[in-house]
């Protein structure tokens, strides 16, 4: 069989495009920034990571382009071009090609010179819930949602970014549920239902994550660090109050609850923990509808745009006056860029202290007895 059968005639060949800087690393995929030779506009070239795969093109990258195909709006990421390398060894790669964004969220939060008003806070939450509401009205979730995963251009529109994660929501044949894995979403941004195991559940996985991100717009930092499932079940307890029946009606049904001990009395803490960001009425009452324990209460994207928060003064205020002073982060020379992970680490150590001092703070006086791990989940496909 001659190379010339496994030519893909109707991919783009990712010569058209000149490959200029490594912008990040995912589980499913090194993404690089490159210059279009035809037009001289920037992109973000995905490279699908193959080795992994036995049986073809792998699931995930075909289900994120099956999605971003389907999805035209303002604030998601736009998939421009699939293109692949020249046959080599009976072997090609195959890149997506994005429009470029000149900042994602995170490395927003992490520099200290790019100050956010509350106006600003408000147009990213805006967009970022408009998007979120196109989604899922589409019966779409997202499954990753993290600041990592939410660019912003230098005009100051949000795109939500990285599907691979992402799948269509089903209705499941009569007399069954839905089984989707609960292994999604990074562990800082995994809603309480997942790190139970519900298999069976709906949008308001990503909502969770908005209510994380939202904080995060004023600590500039993630606030439920768990280094385990089990650490991360006990942050949500510490700051979201005990993960009981008398807050979550059906919650005995989920298949790790009765397999694993929670802090039990915990009080909820959500809006003591923003005080001494933000005393605004409307502010903590929407992170208090976001971060709530039982999914079928939590508030979704529709009702979230239409809470107070959004029509109190200040207004939403322009992102793009405030972002094109900056150059974009992902310019950084490769001296600076060792310079400034030399420093991430640092601060990280320090998060990390401060974590375990405030641990011990949000701690009951009693010592809890708890299972050391949690019990270990069965080896499952993405789906």
């Amino acid at each position: 069989m001659t190379t010339k059968q496994f030519e893909f005639p109707y991919i783009s060949n990712v010569s058209q495009y000149v490959r200029l800087d490594k912008i990040g690393q995912g589980t499913f995929g090194a993404v690089f920034k490159a210059k279009c030779k035809k037009t001289n506009d920037l992109v973000a070239m995905k490279l699908i990571l193959m080795y992994q795969e036995k049986e073809g093109f792998p699931i995930t990258a075909l289900r994120e382009i099956q999605i971003l195909q389907e999805l035209r709006h303002d604030n998601i990421v736009r998939l421009m071009d699939i293109c692949r390398s020249p046959m080599q060894d009976m072997k090609s790669e195959f890149y997506l090609i994005f429009e470029f964004c000149d900042h994602d969220l995170a490395g927003i939060l992490r520099n200290g010179q790019i100050k956010f008003t509350l106006g600003h806070i408000k147009s990213i939450l805006q967009q970022l819930l408009n998007g979120l509401y196109y989604i899922h009205k589409n019966d779409i979730i997202h499954r990753d949602l993290k600041s990592a995963n939410i660019l912003l251009t230098r005009n100051g529109l949000l795109k939500l970014a990285d599907f691979g994660l992402a799948r269509v929501l089903k209705q499941p044949k009569q007399n069954q549920v839905n089984r989707y894995t609960c292994r999604v979403v990074t562990l800082w941004y995994r809603p309480p239902e997942l790190l139970l195991g519900q298999r069976d559940y709906s949008s308001a996985i990503d909502m969770w994550g908005v209510g994380c991100i939202m904080c995060e717009l004023w600590t500039r930092t993630p606030i439920l660090q768990g280094d385990t499932e089990q650490r991360q079940l006990e942050l949500i307890s510490y700051r979201c109050g005990s993960i009981e029946p008398s807050v979550w009606p059906g919650l005995g049904s989920l298949p790790l609850y009765s397999q694993i001990h929670l802090p039990k009395g915990e009080k909820r803490k959500i809006r003591e923990l923003m005080h001494p960001y933000t005393f605004d009425a409307s502010t903590l009452d929407l992170i208090d509808k976001l971060l709530t324990l039982d999914p079928k209460q939590r508030i979704d994207a529709d009702l979230a745009m239409s809470h107070d928060f959004f029509y109190n003064d200040p207004p939403a205020s322009e992102l793009g006056t405030l972002l094109s002073k900056y150059d974009s982060m992902f310019e950084l020379k490769e001296v600076s860029r060792m310079q400034y992970q030399n420093q991430k680490t640092q601060q990280q150590q320090q998060q990390q202290q401060h974590r375990q001092k405030q641990l011990q703070h949000l701690r009951p006086s009693h010592q809890l007895q708890m299972k050391p791990n949690m019990p270990k989940l069965p080896s499952e496909q993405i789906y």
